[in-house]
């Protein structure tokens, strides 16, 4: 008798179970029986685990040969792998738990192993099709730059970085970097002082963002950096139109403009270069493959391409998603930065919340309030966003509060910002020192994290503070419990990816890879996934072709 017992009026019972005549078992040989997930459609036309068992059990005794082999000998003996076809019967009638985790392993390491495969072939075959430009020297607007310009000393990580996209731009290959930071550990910098070495070349270069706010962040940051520099820095998006427009067009024909600054319509047809020798672009995630392939058709050779996100991937992950790109990151805070004090308040604890803001308003400090989005109610977040604005106008009637304006909170006109989550990628208000996040327990981790990096960019102590309910699921109480304890956005995301799994990630469909595993799992199967890809990499180094 197989069944699912649960408890009714004090008694075991089981529902519906399923009955099979003790004639037909012999109990020596049954081992463990195997569970099919099945749709409702499925069960109401019988197809439930059972049928699918009878089916599988009648596949494997008709197998009167084994199947052919799709590792080699070396490879199994190697790696202590079971061969395919014990494998396949076990995972679906193993004799005993031992047995179908050798045949899982087999399984996941294969899986794993022609995932990686392919992205290393991939990369490799573009290393040998596209010569990269060499820059050859670290001249004077670099050295000009170090000396003069540089706000802080840089941080050992940022050095190191800084070696390695050294190291690609002068080996003669193309350079294809990802380059991870958490929110305010300067990659912004990282990024302009490798645009220098493109200049002290002789080529232009050019840095790409998603959004028109971004990219006139980015123009003004590298403005400031450049401060009394003899570099043409121009900035283009969508919103630049006539005269000023061809201008730029024109400048950068003739090479005088060396430093463009834009949204996509820096990849329009119009829009030409005399020579592009680097292209930066951030938050990857917003550009597909399709688009850095525009790129590369701007000039003669495909420019170097480094790639910078501030969304933490775990390493585990980054091999598989980014396996075409060289992975840098940066893994510690500029001086002076203060960690952002993070704080879990239940919503019944307004009255003291508001009177600590007040305080940093006092202070001459501005704050976020954030609000959820449910992506299936416009009508509900219209109405949450509302009144939550309405309500704070309430609260602080003496302060100029602000809905979704991005302008007036960054000119410092507006104290308090109402939004929802449209803030979290980039934006830059260094007198922003406090972060309120309501009903905390709707956001992801890597959501939270992200929301959190908008405040602390100055040298102010700054908080977060996370405000739900009483009652709370578990995974939820975990997942703030995780926000209060660290600030490493690297441990958020591995937390992250336990918790959620991987589909949510970010859009998997990357790189022109489709990346949708069958049996090997990110959040456990964590050390498969950073011992295969060596072991692909060794076949592919030994032989590419």
């Amino acid at each position: 008798v197989f069944g699912k017992p649960s408890v009714f009026n004090g008694r075991i019972n089981i529902a519906h179970p399923d009955i099979d005549p003790a004639s037909e078992l012999k109990l020596s040989a049954m081992g463990l029986q195997p569970y099919y997930n099945t749709t409702e459609k499925m069960k109401r036309s019988s197809l439930n685990s059972h049928a699918i068992e009878k089916m599988m059990k009648n596949i494997v005794r008709q197998l009167d040969e084994p199947l052919p082999e799709t590792l080699s000998p070396a490879l199994l003996a190697e790696h202590h792998l079971m061969p395919l076809t014990e494998a396949l019967m076990n995972i679906h009638f193993p004799v005993s738990p031992d047995v179908l985790r050798k045949a899982e392993y087999r399984l996941k390491f294969e899986e794993l192993f022609y995932v990686q495969l392919n992205i290393l072939r991939y990369a490799k075959d573009r290393q040998r099709k596209y010569r990269g430009y060499v820059f050859e020297k670290v001249g004077d607007t670099f050295n000009g730059f170090y000396s003069r310009n540089l706000p802080f000393e840089l941080t050992n990580a940022q050095k190191r970085v800084l070696k390695e996209i050294r190291r690609d731009l002068g080996s003669g290959r193309q350079m294809n970097r990802l380059l991870q930071g958490d929110v305010g550990s300067g990659k912004t910098l990282v990024a302009l002082m490798s645009m220098l070495m493109a200049l002290d070349n002789g080529y232009q270069a050019c840095m790409m963002a998603p959004t028109e706010i971004l990219a006139n962040q980015h123009y003004d940051t590298i403005r400031e950096l450049l401060y009394g520099m003899d570099v043409r820095v121009e900035l283009l998006t969508g919103s630049i139109k006539g005269k000023r427009r061809e201008a730029i067009l024109s400048g950068l024909l003739t090479g005088d403009v060396q430093i463009l600054i834009g949204t996509h319509a820096v990849i329009e047809d119009t829009v030409n270069f005399a020579s592009l020798g680097l292209v930066v672009i951030d938050e990857q995630h917003r550009f597909g493959v399709a688009q850095r392939a525009r790129l590369w058709a701007k000039s003669t050779q495909p420019p170097h391409i480094l790639v910078m996100t501030a969304t933490p991937i775990p390493r585990t992950l980054a091999m598989t998603l980014y396996g075409d790109l060289d992975v840098s990151v940066i893994d510690e805070l500029p001086p002076g930065r203060k960690p952002i004090a993070t704080i879990h308040q239940f919503d019944s604890h307004r009255v003291s919340l508001y009177r600590s803001v007040r305080k940093q308003i006092e202070e001459g400090r501005q704050v976020y309030i954030v609000y959820p989005l449910i992506k299936e109610s416009e009508k509900i977040d219209l109405k949450n966003l509302e009144e939550g604005f309405l309500h704070i106008c309430e609260e602080f009637p003496d302060c100029k509060v602000c809905k979704v304006q991005m302008q007036l909170f960054v000119s410092g006109e507006a104290q308090i910002m109402v939004a929802t989550t449209v803030i979290e990628v980039g934006v830059n208000v260094p007198n922003a020192s406090v972060m309120i996040i309501e009903n905390a327990e709707r956001f992801g981790l890597s959501q939270l994290h992200q929301l959190r990096g908008r405040v602390g960019r100055g040298a102010e102590q700054s908080y977060c503070i996370l405000v739900t309910g009483y009652k709370l699921a578990e995974d939820t109480r975990k997942r703030l419990e995780i926000m209060v304890r660290t600030n490493d956005g690297f441990e958020i995301a591995e937390a992250d990816l336990k918790l959620r799994g991987p589909g949510d990630l970010e859009g998997t469909q990357q790189s022109g890879i489709a990346f949708d595993l069958k049996i090997a799992d990110i959040a456990r199967d964590g050390q498969l996934f950073q011992y295969v890809p060596a072991v692909a990499e060794a076949i592919v180094d030994k032989g590419p072709n």
